[in-house]
Formats: structure tokens, C-alpha cells, sequence
């Protein structure tokens, strides 16, 4: 039996992932895949009725009473635990063959770090412990003998479009982008655009915090950080593309002039059951991608002006150290006030900048001095919103 772990099973991944799990069920019978851990943070509700369909050996929630709330519902027979030290515990203390990592946010970094140290695979969704800590999750997983798996719809297309290539024939890596909920609206318009408006993605359905770094393009400028750690080279080698349909997830250059690009439908199931499978590719319960009604497909460069946070990332990830760690930090509170409705939109790049701008970064030797500074750029980020409540 195949043994997952699922880290934030109550989000968008968590749900998808599910549903592959059950898709696996169907082909190889209910033995040859099972649900072990299961971690959700203040739904406790629905991880209880997780918890009673997949009967995990562990589940971990947010805090101490979510945790004596769903001990009181399961009963014996499934360990609970919470907090931080509950996610690495998760990882570390039962028999798991492969962790979904679902969060959102830096709240990933331990745990995923944990999981690479005992030798797992981590099928990776959570971006921000690769921007944060690269490094760090990189040597982690040389040491203990673990591997990352893409599971960001565009990171997994670039590693599938590079499989068997020669890392020395590589002109470019591109990331697609749709460009979010406020492509067509110039950016002076932006000041009164509502958190409701932001989640209106045009292509993709996703949680509350990625949609919003969708329509800032701070997502995709994260994914070039994250895409330097996943294939060694300079964030200067990854360029995005704006791509409306969402149809074509990545391309890669080659130095004949060759592009290899990864066309799929816009459903993370792919990039999950790739990542769960992987080397082998499984049926998905999804209609074909039908390539003659696409009709066309358009791509056009990105405007900085029109989306500064993207160069903002470029920028951060040229000069490493723990700044990208900042920026994540800072970005994760301005997205969560505007989402609270108490900044607006366009504050969410004057806090990064803010907060970029006044910090001096250091190499980012352990995943202590990253979690400091991970706490430090909050406080800060929240000192430069303040004026702006």
C-alpha cells in the first residue's frame, strides 16, 4: 500500500488530492493506496469528517482545543496532535511512503524540512519553503536521501518537460501566467478593487491567498525563486509568459532553438497524480484535452508596470540570502489585510517594497535564522500597514 500524507487536506489541494487518491482506488483497489496523516488548521469540522472517511493513523490541527474537539469526535484508534511541532511530528512519527504538502504559506518550512531529513518524497504545492529556505530544503534532501516532487501546475510542467534533456542545452525556462483577475484593468483603476473581485480568476479555482498572488503576479514571481531551486540556475534564465487560456503550463528553450512546451487542462489533478505515481503516468477521470477546439493559443511579455510585484521577485531572488524569506513573509500579511478588507490592493506591493527595501539580508544557514526573519518581516510588514488601516 501506498501511504500519503496530506498536509492541509480541508484546501483546494487537499480536496484534489482526494479525489486522485480515490481515482488510484478505482484502477488498483482500495489496498494499494491508503490516507495515514491528515492536517488541516481551523476547520475542524470538515478534517473530523475527513478523518472518519479515510481513518488516518495521525491528524493535526491548529491549536489545543481543535485538537481536544477532534479527540472527543474520533475516539481511540487515531493519535491527534497540533501545532507546528504536530506538522513535523506528522511527518517524522508514522509509516508514510509520500507527503502532499498542501499549505499555505511559511508554516510548510518545518514540516517539509522534516520530511526531507527522514528520506520522503514531498509532492510539493506549497511554494513558499522553496522561496523562503531553497538551500536549505535542497541539502536537506541530499542528506536524507528525499526528493522534491513539483506539484505547482508550472513547476511540474517545466520538470516534465525537461525529463531526459541535458541541463547544459537549456537557453530558457518559461513559466506561463493567465495574468489574474485584473489583466485588462489598467493598474490606476486597481486602488478600489474589492478582495471579492481579486478571487474572480478567470481560468483556474484555487484558495484565497494564491488567487489574490495570481492577480498580483507575486505567484509567478515566486515560482521563478522556486524554479532556480528546483533546476539550479539563475532566476535571469526564467522568464514568465502571459498565456490567457492557461492551456500551455511551460515551456522550455533549447540552445538549437527547440521549445518543448506542456499543454494540459487546467486541473491540479495532473500535477498530483504525476507527482504521486511518478515515473509512471496513471489514467485522470478527465476529458481530453481537445487541441483542435483551443482554436489558438496567445502568449505576450508581462508588463512590469502593470504587475511591479513580479519584478520585485526577480529582484529579491537575484540577491538571495534570507530577502526572499522577507518578501514572503511581508507578502503573506499584506495579501491576509487586503483579503480582511483593511488595506487595498495596490498596498499589497508598497508593504513588500516597504519592507524589501529596509531589510539586510544574510545567508540562510539554518532554518532558525530563516524562521526569524520569517517572524521579523511580519512584524515589520504589519508596522508599514498600520497607516494604511
Amino acid at each position: 500500500m501506498s501511504r500519503v500524507a496530506i498536509l492541509g487536506c480541508t484546501g483546494s489541494i487537499g480536496s484534489t488530492t482526494f479525489n486522485v487518491i480515490e481515482g488510484l482506488r478505482r484502477q488498483d483497489g482500495d489496498e494499494a493506496w491508503g490516507v495515514a496523516v491528515l492536517t488541516a488548521g481551523s476547520r475542524v469540522d470538515e478534517l473530523i469528517g475527513l478523518a472518519q472517511r479515510w481513518r488516518p493513523h495521525l491528524v493535526c490541527v491548529a491549536d489545543e482545543g481543535g485538537a481536544d474537539s477532534v479527540r472527543r469526535e474520533l475516539g481511540d484508534g487515531i493519535r491527534v496532535v497540533h501545532g507546528a511541532s504536530g506538522l513535523c511530528s506528522a511527518v517524522t512519527e508514522t509509516d508514510i511512503d509520500i507527503v502532499v504538502n498542501g499549505l499555505v504559506g511559511a508554516i510548510g518550512l518545518p514540516p517539509t524540512l522534516a520530511a526531507l531529513n527522514r528520506g520522503l518524497p514531498v509532492a510539493m504545492a506549497n511554494k513558499e519553503p522553496l522561496v523562503m529556505a531553497g538551500g536549505l530544503l535542497l541539502e536537506a534532501a541530499k542528506a536524507g536521501d528525499g526528493v522534491i516532487l513539483p506539484v505547482d501546475s508550472e513547476p511540474s510542467a517545466m520538470w516534465q518537460c525537461l525529463n531526459g534533456e541535458r541541463e547544459q542545452d537549456v537557453r530558457r525556462y518559461l513559466l506561463t501566467a493567465s495574468g489574474g483577475a485584473f489583466r485588462d484593468r489598467p493598474r490606476a483603476e486597481l486602488a478600489s478593487v474589492t478582495p471579492q473581485q481579486a478571487l474572480d480568476h478567470p481560468t483556474w479555482r484555487m484558495g484565497s491567498k494564491i488567487t489574490v498572488d495570481s492577480a498580483t503576479l507575486m505567484n509567478k514571481g515566486f515560482e521563478v525563486i522556486e524554479a532556480g531551486w528546483l533546476f539550479d540556475v539563475s532566476v535571469d534564465k526564467v522568464d514568465v509568459v502571459i498565456h490567457r487560456e492557461s492551456i500551455v503550463h511551460s515551456m522550455v528553450e533549447f540552445v538549437d532553438g527547440s521549445v518543448i512546451a506542456h499543454l494540459g487542462r487546467t486541473d491540479m489533478a495532473i500535477p498530483i497524480q504525476y507527482a504521486l505515481t511518478h515515473p509512471a503516468r496513471r489514467e485522470v477521470p478527465l476529458s481530453p484535452l481537445d487541441v483542435v477546439r483551443l482554436g489558438a493559443l496567445h502568449f505576450e511579455a508581462p508588463d512590469m508596470t502593470q504587475y511591479p510585484g513580479l519584478a520585485l521577485c526577480y529582484e529579491v531572488g537575484r540577491a538571495g540570502g534570507t530577502l526572499p524569506a522577507a518578501l514572503n513573509a511581508a507578502n503573506e500579511v499584506a495579501v491576509a489585510a487586503f483579503l480582511d478588507g483593511t488595506i487595498g490592493f495596490l498596498d499589497i506591493y508598497e508593504i513588500n517594497r516597504a519592507v524589501v527595501d529596509g531589510w539586510e539580508p544574510v545567508i540562510a544557514t539554518s532554518v532558525d535564522i530563516v524562521l526569524d526573519v520569517d517572524r521579523d518581516a511580519r512584524q515589520r510588514a504589519r508596522q508599514v500597514a498600520s497607516p494604511l488601516v
